[in-house]
Order: structure tokens, then sequence, then C-alpha cells
């Protein structure tokens, strides 16, 4: 294996270039991008330095083959003709992960289970015995990625992800990840700043990642130095006297940089923050290099000496409440910025841009990267006179001639309706702690639009006028109510996303509309939501559910939840906070179940306790057998997916659906029936033996009274 190879180093968008820097520094050659990462030429050496030493990758791949496959079957015979007698004992451990789709494959779980038997069967028909699957940590962990007809063989040599540095003992709500952290870091231009003497402060540190981080990179400190497991510790090829020569060496350079580290301050106004940054700081031996205090935003203080580098991770999901309080943190991190750190370099990473021209700086640099499935971008500043915005003034002119080309425009009567719906839906949004509602809903017949309220962002969707109406004249409508609405809402026109809404039938209900991929976290009661405003004709958040979900999560204690027809998982989501034993979330959706999966890990919910399946529900109820003490039913009011035998209709099909989902429930249990079939109507005398409650009324919110028909609910039970 010192002969050259072909290798793969994967990074979240955004980071490839930092990442190829990197692998160029170590000698790869052949250095090209590919998707989710950098594909290069190299010895064994420089793949274990980019597994030690690399800040941004994810994960290091070694290409053992590319090759066509048009099908299953193809798939299985071009892995077991694989010699993977050379990479693995035959009493070994294995795990494969497996992702894209072909003739015969239509989901990952599938692909990777037509691999693992390859290897298997070809290592008993070679070798008598055959290796087990370890999920945790294999001796050999094989990686498959197939697209447009081409598989890619790939051995994981990194094991698990590579941002996984192993000091994160504890952590806080959505904690930024090391390697985006290290990105961050090196973008904003730390090493040249630590190198000559700069200190470094995160006024919003959180659980200490960017902090770490820092000391890290400027005391030389290999990241992988405190990972005691490796994809490569049980491959056959692995060198075990190569590694130990480079962990010797990142050792000594550890040692010689301690003395390099330069003042590191991190401070929050959260006490959990602080214990966790402490916490994360011992565990990553730098300690003693940082200095750590509880501290508000608005007391922050540069240290003495040379000007050096502010970073933060602003807040653009936590929770700290309505866009009014957002923007005055921005514009209270600007104003300390202008007024106590003139000559140093800034750096804040934010999801949402607008919130950044709170702050009354003007960016020198923009640059764009992934947390996560958010879009973000990293603004930085040079902190000088030059660059200050009067932020006020120039609000002010802005709304000022936006509200007057509405006023202009005919609209008063539409302004007049939204400023009342506003005024009474305030009060009760902030009474009952509500941040995503209906503000309002057609309420004008000629200004025929829903406009729901997501906390800073409005999704506006236009109901398709009728025949009669003359196309023009309900364009310039809309064209009104889109000038109108920023400005009374005192919101950013980018903010405000428009879709028009169509009567749907069959696959197309679920059909992308556009292909932006942004996703914005949400807060509903003790949960965040990611919701997507330009992609689906769904945001992915039912706000009219919203007394449902409250209602599964106060029942779900101690019990066995199903979510059928699970969506994004809003309702596993408070199942399990709300104590569920165990969720399982069904869906025919891959892409709704990923949307589910990062839904979980936005609350922290992960583990085995949580079981994501890709099925048809209906054949996947036929073989079930598992009994669950809380069952969510919301199927579709319509749906002819092609990967459905037949067609579903809720008012044909719901008995039959609902025998099936309520041989599940346990004796005790409650299975709560819902649909949007605006004309829907249970029949009652065809599901005799159940205790049926109706709770349509009871689970419809206020901002919904006007459309008492929006949904149907139902609650069952055994009867006795």
């Amino acid at each position: 294996m010192m002969r050259e190879s072909d290798f793969v180093a994967t990074a979240p968008a955004g980071i490839e270039p930092l990442l190829m820097a990197e692998l160029a520094e170590w000698g790869a050659t052949d250095l090209k991008p590919v998707r989710s990462g950098i594909r290069f030429r190299g010895s064994l050496e420089i793949a274990y330095r980019a597994c030690l030493w690399s800040r941004t990758a994810s994960r290091v791949l070694l290409v053992l083959t590319e090759l066509p496959v048009a099908n299953a079957e193809a798939l299985y015979a071009s892995i077991h003709a694989l010699p993977w007698e050379d990479h693995l004992q035959p009493q070994g451990t294995l795990s494969v992960a497996f992702t894209g789709a072909c003739p015969g494959i239509s989901h990952s779980h599938y692909g990777a289970q037509r691999v693992k038997d390859a290897v298997v069967d070809r290592f008993r028909e070679r070798c008598g015995q055959r290796p087990s699957v370890d999920r945790r940590q294999p001796d050999l962990s094989i990686h498959v990625q197939l697209r447009n007809g081409q598989a890619m063989i790939s051995l994981d040599l990194s094991g698990d992800s590579l941002h996984r540095r192993g000091y994160r003992e504890a952590t806080v709500i959505a904690p930024l990840k090391e390697t985006l952290a290290a990105a961050l870091l090196l973008k904003a231009g730390w090493p040249s700043i630590a190198a000559a003497g700069g200190s470094l402060l995160d006024p919003l540190c959180g659980s200490g990642t960017l902090a770490i981080e820092a000391a890290w990179i400027a005391g030389d400190r290999a990241p992988g130095l405190l990972r005691e497991h490796w994809g490569f510790s049980g491959w056959l090829g692995h060198i075990p006297a190569l590694w130990n020569r480079l962990l010797a060496e990142a050792w000594e350079r550890s040692a010689a940089g301690q003395s390099r580290i330069p003042l590191i301050l991190a401070s929050d106004h959260d006490p959990k923050a602080i214990r966790a940054t402490l916490v994360n700081a011992s565990r990553a031996g730098i300690a003693e290099h940082l200095r750590v205090e509880r501290r508000e935003l608005m007391d922050i203080e540069p240290p003495l000496g040379s000007p050096g580098l502010l970073i933060a991770n602003a807040p653009y999901g936590e929770r700290l409440g309505e866009q009014g309080e957002l923007a005055a943190l921005y514009a209270q991190l600007g104003d300390r910025l202008k007024t106590r750190f003139t000559g140093w370099q800034a750096a804040v990473l934010t999801g949402n841009p607008e919130l950044g021209k709170r702050m009354g700086l003007r960016a020198e640099k923009v640059h764009t990267f992934h947390n996560g499935p958010l879009e973000c971008q990293l603004l930085r500043f040079q902190v000088e006179a030059k660059y200050f915005v009067n932020r006020e003034a120039a609000d002010q002119r802005t709304r000022t001639r936006v509200l007057q080309q509405a006023l202009d425009s005919s609209a008063q009567d539409f302004i007049n309706r939204l400023r009342k719906n506003l005024r009474h839906l305030r009060r009760w949004a902030t009474r009952e702690g509500v941040s995503c509602y209906r503000l309002y809903d057609a309420d004008l017949p000629e200004y025929a639009v829903a406009i729901d309220r997501y906390e800073q962002w409005l999704h506006v969707q236009e109901y398709a006028p009728p025949a009669s109406i003359d196309p023009a004249r309900a364009q310039e409508r809309l064209e009104q109510i889109m000038v109108a609405l920023p400005a009374v809402l005192e919101l950013p026109p980018e903010q405000v996303f428009l879709k028009v809404r169509q009567r749907q039938r069959g696959a197309s209900q679920y059909q992308k509309q556009g292909e932006q991929g942004r996703f914005y976290p949400v807060h509903e009661g003790p949960a965040q939501f990611l919701v997507n405003f330009t992609d689906y004709l769904d945001t992915g958040l039912f706000l009219d559910h919203r007394i449902t979900r409250r209602r599964i999560g106060e029942r779900a204690n101690g019990r066995r939840f199903l979510n059928l027809f699970g969506y994004t998982g809003t309702a596993t989501i408070y199942a399990a906070l709300g104590g569920a034993l165990r969720t399982t979330t069904v869906d025919l959706s891959a892409t709704y179940l990923d949307w589910a999966r990062q839904n979980l890990d936005l609350n922290g919910i992960r583990g085995p306790r949580h079981e994501l399946i890709q099925a048809d529900c209906r054949e996947w109820l036929a073989h079930a057998r598992e009994r669950y003490g809380l069952i969510f039913l919301d199927p579709p009011t319509f749906s002819n997916s092609k990967r459905m035998e037949d067609s579903f209709e809720v008012q044909r099909d719901h008995v039959a659906l609902l025998r099936q989902a309520l041989k599940l429930l346990a004796p005790d249990g409650l299975l709560i029936f819902s649909t949007n079939h605006r004309r829907f109507r249970l029949e009652r005398d065809a599901l005799t033996g159940w205790q049926i409650e109706d709770w349509s009324r009871q689970t419809l919110p206020p901002d919904f009274a006007r459309n008492p028909r929006i949904h149907h609910c139902y609650v069952f039970k055994a009867e006795g």
C-alpha cells in the first residue's frame, strides 16, 4: 500500500477549497472537487495524515474500484468478485454504508444488505466461514456510492466521522460541528492572527468548540490525537509502524506548540454553556490556555495587547424569541464591536444574513457554508470607522419608502385587514408562546392568499384564481400584497416567500416545486423544526396540527409511539420529547424521512430507540406485529405514488387502513387519526368495537378558526 492509490476526502459544501489546500500541503496530487468532497491520489501515508491532521474533512475513503452497475444483481456480482479476503480476516467484522439507487434497489438499507450478502457469501465460499456485522467499531468499513449507473466501492479509513475529535463530553443545543468550526477559523485568518500574537474572543461560546479548535490550530495540535479507533484499525492493509511514526510526530509537534497558543477568551450569558466549555476544554488538554467566564454580550471587552479576532456562531435558530429580540442581539453585537473593538477583525456565522445587516457594519467578505442542512454565511469584518453604517436611518428610510408604495397601489383594504389580524393574533401568540401561525387566509376574496408567519419569515400561498377573474387583475393584486407585507410587518422583502397553490392530484402534491434546498429552524412549544419555503408545496410543518402535536406529547410518556405517514417527523419529535419509550416513524418518501432525521438531530433526539422506516405504510402494517401505546395516523387525502401498488383515497380507504393500524394498538392505547380532507366523513358503523371521540373542534387553533373544516381528528381506544 505504499504505492499511490485513489482517495476521496469528504466535506460539507463550502469547505472543499480549505480541504483541497490541506491535502495539497501533504503532497496529494490529481486533486479535483467531486460531490461532497475532494478526490486525490497519494500514498497511504498521505491518507493517514489526512485522517490524523485534517481539520475540515469528514471522512477519508480509499477507492478500491469503480464499475458500471445496471441493477441489484449486477451490484451483487461485482461486489462478490472483489478480493475481500485481502482486506479482512474471515473471523473479522464489517459494516456497510450505501448511498444511491438502481433497478431493484430503491433505498439504502436494502442496498447495504445486498453488498453485505455479496461479501459474506464470498468469504463463506472461499474460507469456509464468514465475518459478522458490527456497526459500531468494525474491522472493515465498506462504503458504496451508486450514481448514474456507476458504483464507487471504497474503504472508509476514518471510521467514525472526523468531526468527532474526542473532546466533546458536554454539549448545548445545536452545537457547531468541530470541522465547521475549524473551517470558519481558517477562513477568518486565525492562523496568521495567532502567529502574530493576536488574541481570540468568542462571546457566544456555547460548548466551546470555536475556542478549542482555535487553541488546537495555534498550538499545532493534530485533531485526531484523542481518537482511539480508526476505520483502518482492523484492515489487513494497515501498516502499524507507519501510523505509529505519524502519531509520535504529531505528539512532538503538539508539545512544542503549547507555548505558541495566545490568549483565548470564551464567554456566554448561559451558565450551562460555561460549564460545558470548561469540561470540553479540560478534555481537549487546553484548559490552561482558555479564559472562560459568564458575561453578557453587552459587557464583552477586548483583552490588553495586540488586536485579534472576535468570532461567533450568532443565533439564528436557538430559542431567543421573536424577530425583534434576534435583531436586537445582532445590533448589540455590532454596537459593542464599533465602540470597544476598533482595529480588530470579526467573523460572524449566521443563517439569516438579513439579521447580519442589523450589526451596522459593512462586511468586507462573505463566505457560504452549510451548518447541517442550513445554508449559512460567514460575515467577515474589519472593525474600522470607514465600514460603520447608520443602521437606524437606513432602516427607517426603507420602511417609509416601501409602505408608501403599498398605499399608492390601492391595497388599503388589504393593509387594514392585515393590521387588524396582526393586532389580534399577536396578543394571542405572545400569550400562548406561539411563533408560527396563520396570519391571513383569503379574508378578502379579491386578495386570495394564505399568509403564514414562521417567526421572522412569511410564507405566502396564492390560491389559483377562477377563470372568471382577469389574470392581469389577479397578478396586480398579488404584486400589491407582496409590496405591502414586508412594510406592514417590518420585515425585509427577502424574508417573504411566495408560492402559487393549485389543486393537486396524485403524485404532484409531493413533487418538488423548486430546487433551492434552504431550510430554516423555527420553534413550537418545546420543539424545533426545519421548514422549507420554496421547494415543496408544504413547508414541512402543518400549523393546523399544533394542538394535536401537543396532545401527542402529553400522552406519550412511557409509551411506544408509532407515526404512520410520518412526513417530516414533527409528531415524533413531540412524542420523544414527551417521554416516549420508543418511536417508530414510517413513510414512503426517503426525502421526508431524511428531513425527519434532521429534525430529530435538531432536537437532540438520537439513537436506536427512534427508528425511521422507508415503506408503504399499508404494506408495512400488513407485516407489523409490535404493539404500540400511542399511534398517530395522518394519511394524505390522495396518493398514487409510483412506488405504491395502487392508489390511496382517504375517504374510500380509511376504514381498511384504520383496521390495520388498530391491530397494533396496545389494550390501553390510543390511536389518533387525522385528515385534512375537508369533506371527510368517518364511517363509524364500520368501526365497531372502539370508542371514538371527535377531537376536530378541540384541536382547531384560533388562527384557523375561520375555516373549521381545515382538518378532522378522531381518537380511538378499546371499548370497556
